[in-house]
């Protein structure tokens, strides 16, 4: 995970033991990254939100290559519409805050994604910057202290392990919020809008039963979402006091009353 130290200790000692057919690395970027440094011959199949192909742990989409495939989210890539969602749900708003993990491989993208989509919508943006406790507490000040009127948090796996005090801070200030997982808002947040992790681990259990079958991972393609989820929290925007338009309501594949 992005901003946690992974301990490699425990998938050393997993590829070693001889009866092992296929390792599962469904912890993210991290966890794939660390399957593939561990074996070049036990077949690994991953679940990730960045790009395979960039960071290394394939040659191809169509052609992984090697022992490795599996399924990425690519959930960084939905920044830009996670913001237009939230703009539709307060459009009087102005400045717009994100919250971005910069020890995320993928952080720059999304700071540009975000900025992209600020400028196209004419709002202002504010990014605040944590990858760990005391830089999630600065940013939460900082928040504030620029006073955004509305908060996307980009993709991150440290977010999502820190859901309930940002899912909290967010109700405790009245700021309208927009996440990537369905989770957030099950648990209270605003709005969430991204791939269904659900349907992504389906895909790695397919692809696991394959390898088991006989199949090579370097002739298995990379899989990408073909399931999202659009959850609206309607008990929050009322507690938050705010309209959520019909229209919007409508496209949610999910709507919490």
């Amino acid at each position: 995970m992005a901003g946690i130290e992974l301990d490699r200790g425990p998938i050393e000692r997993i590829w070693r033991c001889p009866r092992v057919a296929v390792l599962a690395a469904t912890g993210g970027d991290a966890s794939a990254s660390a399957a593939k440094e561990a074996t070049s011959s036990i077949p690994v199949v991953f679940n990730m939100g960045g790009d395979p192909v960039k960071v290394g742990l394939a040659q191809s989409f169509n052609r992984p290559g090697g022992n490795v495939t599996g399924s990425t989210i690519l959930t960084q890539d939905m920044e830009q519409k996670r913001f237009g969602i939230l703009n539709k749900v307060v459009p009087d708003v102005v400045r717009f805050g994100a919250m971005v993990n910069s020890n995320y491989p993928a952080s720059a993208y999304q700071i540009r994604e975000l900025e992209k989509a600020a400028t196209d919508l004419g709002r202002q943006l504010f990014i605040a910057k944590a990858s760990n406790d005391t830089e999630l507490d600065a940013a939460f000040a900082a928040l504030l202290r620029e006073q955004v009127g509305a908060l996307v948090v980009a993709s991150d796996p440290y977010f999502d392990t820190r859901r309930d005090r940002i899912i909290a801070f967010a109700g405790q200030n009245r700021l309208p919020a927009i996440y990537q997982f369905r989770v957030y808002a099950l648990e209270g947040g605003l709005i969430s809008y991204g791939p269904s992790i659900t349907d992504a681990y389906r895909q790695v259990g397919r692809y696991v039963a394959r390898i088991l079958k006989g199949e090579k991972p370097a002739d298995l393609p990379i899989l990408q979402p073909t399931q999202f989820d659009f959850v609206v929290n309607l008990k929050t925007a009322k507690t938050l006091g705010l309209f959520v338009p019909p229209t919007l309501v409508a496209q949610a594949d999910e709507v919490i009353e």
